[in-house]
Parts: C-alpha cells; structure tokens; sequence
C-alpha cells in the first residue's frame, strides 16, 4: 500500500466523515479506500475510525493521529509545489489592484519588465481607489493603507511608509504667500482627498505640540491625480502623500508648505489570500514590488 496516499485518505475521512467522500477526494474507489484505512490502522496497531451503520467518528488515537497528520500533508503538498514552481514556466491571469496613482506611478512602470521575464503570465490591473474584496473579486495582490484585515484569511505584508505633505505650486505661492503656521491655512485655498480618515481635519505635529485645524478645501476629490493637476495650475495647497508628488517636488513645479510640520502617516501594504503555499504567479509580483522598492530607497525618499 502507498502510505502517502493512507494518510491523504485517513485525513479526508477524518475531515469529511465518510469514507466514500473521502474516497472520491483522493481518486480511489470505496473498496480501494476501505482497504487502505485497514491497511493503515493494521499497520499502527490501533484502531483509528470507528464505524456505525449510520456515523462514522475518530478514536481517541485517531484525533490525534489526524492533528499530527494534516500539517504533514500540508508541508509534503507545499514542497511539491515548491518544487513545480522551479521547473514549470509560471503562467495565468493575475489580478491587481490599488489606487489610480499608485498604479500609474509604479505598478505600469515595472510591467514592461515583468511581463518580460514572464511572458506567460497575463497581468489584470484593477485601477481603483476603493477597497474590493480580495476573495470575492479574485485579486492575487492589493496595494492599500490598511493595517488590519478583518478577514482572517488575508495576509497583510508592509511594503513602505510615506509622509503626508501641503504643497502648492510656486505661481500660487508667489500670488498667495505661504502659511507659517497650520492655522493660517483657513485663509489659503486647499486642494484635499476627500476619502482620507477625517478629511475636514487636518492633524499636525511638531516637537511635541500638536494642533488640528479644520478646513473648507476649494477642491476635494476622491483621486490623488486630480488634486495634482489643480495644484500644478497653481489653484491652491494640495493634501496628499509625498509618494505622489514626490518627482514635482524634485523638479520644482511643486513646493512643500509647512514642511517642518507632521502629518500622520501612511503605510503602505500588500494584501493576498492566506495560503499554506503561495501560487508562483504571486510570489514573483510580490518579490518584483519589493524589489523596485528597495532599490529605488523609496521609504526614505518619502519620509525625508
């Protein structure tokens, strides 16, 4: 008898409480599965499964023989897939999702490379600056600002973190001035994303003082692009991370304000499916991110 596949039947028995279940699971007849499990439970000795004409149920032997089994299949079945990975060319549909900015200024700019490296693999990129379901709406990966997952079944990774900033155009700051201080802001026209946490309050920090001011933005918009344009027609002081306008303020057609106040800030994390072994397809998008990340030294460009 193959005494992987023992095992295999035994924890699909257990876990399924019924032998003809168990048996269509792993691809044997009922005859076939029945002598597998006497063949197991002769060869340890103990009985493993009692059997009624209506139930069937674990011994005591038998619940712990299944708690001790599962992970062993579970890391037999992992290194298997493993080592498939590294010899099959990796290959699907694989589903993307974060932020309009986020995905124009750094999920389109590695694709060219990526799709290079792994023609096989098709790239679905969702645009959005909401949250979807990761298991409903198949996404394999999700850039988002938030720490927890109220599902247990998604895994949360940081990726890095960013100020939040006030910049404004340097025609806007020369017909307007630049505030000194948070509250001057109420006299300043403000460019603000409306799906931030508290989007009307803007609270600062600075060598242990703290002050909240409360704002009436001009423009507020639920996408970070929008609030980059109005800003670069110089029509007023946008709220947004630095990663987003971080190249305008390299080159000057944005300046920061109140640059020596802090905002709170953001992190931001990759989300996926909780797996035992994570399909290749995810695991080489994750290790390219990270990877872009990590060498461009993004995290510290952005909390400068």
């Amino acid at each position: 008898m193959d005494q992987f596949k023992e095992l295999q039947l035994f924890v699909e028995v257990a876990e399924t409480g019924s032998i003809s279940r168990a048996a269509e699971a792993v691809d044997l007849s009922i005859s076939a599965a029945s002598r597998y499990l006497i063949s197991l439970e002769t060869r340890l000795g103990v009985q493993l499964v009692r059997r009624t004409t209506r139930n069937l149920y674990l011994t005591e032997a038998g619940a712990e023989f299944h708690r001790r089994c599962k992970p062993i299949l579970a890391d037999l079945g992992e290194a298997e897939s493993v080592i498939k990975d590294a010899t099959v060319r990796p290959s699907g549909v694989l589903r993307v999702t974060a932020s309009l900015s986020f995905c124009l200024l750094h999920i389109a700019p590695m694709l060219p490379d990526f799709t290079a490296r792994y023609p096989d693999i098709s790239v679905d990129v969702v645009a959005a600056n909401r949250y979807y379901d990761i298991i409903e709406n198949g996404i394999d990966v999700a850039v988002r600002t938030k720490v927890l997952e109220a599902d247990s079944n998604i895994t949360v990774r940081r990726l890095a973190s960013t100020r939040r900033i006030l910049a404004a155009a340097p025609s806007y700051i020369d017909a307007n001035g630049s505030p000194r201080f948070p509250a001057e802001l109420v006299r300043h026209r403000l460019l603000n994303y409306g799906l931030a946490d508290n989007p009307r309050e803007l609270a600062f920090q600075r060598n242990g003082e703290s002050v909240v001011v409360k704002i009436k933005p001009l423009v507020e918009s639920n996408d970070g692009q929008i609030l980059r344009a109005a800003a670069l027609d110089g029509m007023g002081i946008l709220v947004q991370p630095k990663y987003i306008v971080y190249d305008d303020l390299m080159a000057g057609r944005l300046v920061p304000v109140l640059d020596d106040w802090d905002l709170p800030r953001l992190t931001m994390n990759l989300a996926f499916q909780t797996r035992s072994h994570m399909p290749v397809k995810v695991r080489l998008f994750i290790d390219a991110l990270v990877e872009r990340f990590q060498q461009n030294e993004y995290e510290r460009r952005w909390t400068a």
